[in-house]
């Protein structure tokens, strides 16, 4: 188990990402996938108020009513079971970072999680028109009276989770505990800014995208999009350059060493950066959550992160 900044949420190192619940993978997939989870140890599940307003038909919130829905079913209460965070912002009746907006999204959420209080959440992207203040002052008030247990930024620059803390202390109001950048092995930009600042703060990191949107499994090893099965596989096949495709070499080989997946290798390298807490991984289909669980449990050398390390390696002047 590892714990999440400085909170007292000891989770699972591996989080099972619920943006795919009521989209890709229906009601009884879900359940399904999260029962795997379950029993393989698994106990921190990530979604979004906004999961999946993107889909014709959908108005936001789907994934957080499977979640609640399964939660119901089997028994378990989240902060004693099961870790769940949920973030706030995008959804569309609830867009923004205003304080009505964010305590009127928080009650959504709980209604349809299920839940008295939302284990952690996260302001899932900064909003320019609302001044910090009163975001952080709307988070900390939710803290205050019991709806949420901890808070967390989410696409937030250095500078801004900086002000965000510098706030949150002048008001004496709740501390955020995590940061959730994207990052994995082929996107490796906050190393130089996010990193440092969550070090310095003592955040911890949560990682989304952790497998570069399917890339990093090894199932897209062609630059060729034709015919690609989904746009996320179109999107996958385009970290397919000749950099990419060593990294996915490199996997293999240290997968191979472990007996796990290249997925479950590339999660694995994340966990052993500094802050990470835990990769934020989805699964569409039971099957591939044994992958996941593994990503959670295998331990690379140092002699291993320090190959993917070196064959993932990004500067500055690389981009």
């Amino acid at each position: 188990m590892t714990r999440i900044g400085n909170s007292d949420l000891d989770v699972f190192p591996l989080a099972l990402g619920g943006n795919v619940f009521g989209w890709t993978a229906d009601r009884d997939t879900s359940f399904a996938v999260l029962d795997s989870f379950r029993a393989g140890g698994g106990d921190f599940i990530d979604t979004a108020d906004s999961y999946s307003a993107w889909v014709d038909g959908h108005t936001g919130g789907e994934s957080e009513t499977i979640i609640g829905e399964w939660l119901a079913a089997r028994g378990l209460r989240a902060g004693e079971d099961v870790t769940v965070a949920t973030k706030v912002s995008q959804h569309p009746q609830f867009k923004g970072l205003s304080a009505s907006t964010v305590r009127a999204a928080a009650e959504a959420s709980l209604g349809r999680l299920g839940v008295e209080t939302i284990d952690l959440y996260w302001a899932h992207f900064d909003d320019a028109d609302t001044p910090l203040e009163e975001t952080v002052a709307a988070f900390g008030a939710l803290v205050e009276d019991g709806l949420v247990r901890y808070t967390a930024v989410s696409n937030y620059s250095a500078d801004r989770i900086r002000e965000w803390v510098r706030i949150a202390r002048e008001l004496g109001v709740a501390e955020p505990v995590a940061v959730q950048p994207h990052y994995n092995l082929v996107h490796r930009e906050i190393e130089a800014d996010i990193v440092p600042a969550a070090q310095e703060l003592g955040l911890g990191l949560v990682p989304y995208f952790a497998l570069a949107k399917g890339f990093l499994t090894g199932k897209y090893r062609t630059t060729d999009a034709t015919g690609a099965s989904s746009p996320r596989a179109a999107a996958a096949v385009t970290y397919a350059t000749p950099q990419g495709l060593q990294i996915i070499d490199t996997l293999e080989r240290i997968g191979r060493a472990h007996d796990v997946s290249i997925a479950a290798t590339a999660l694995a390298w994340l966990r052993a950066k500094p802050t990470v807490v835990a990769p934020i991984a989805s699964a569409s289909k039971e099957a591939q959550v044994a992958d996941l669980l593994d990503g959670g449990k295998t331990d690379l050398t140092a002699d291993e992160v320090a190959a993917l390390d070196a064959v993932s390696e990004w500067t500055p002047a690389d981009q």
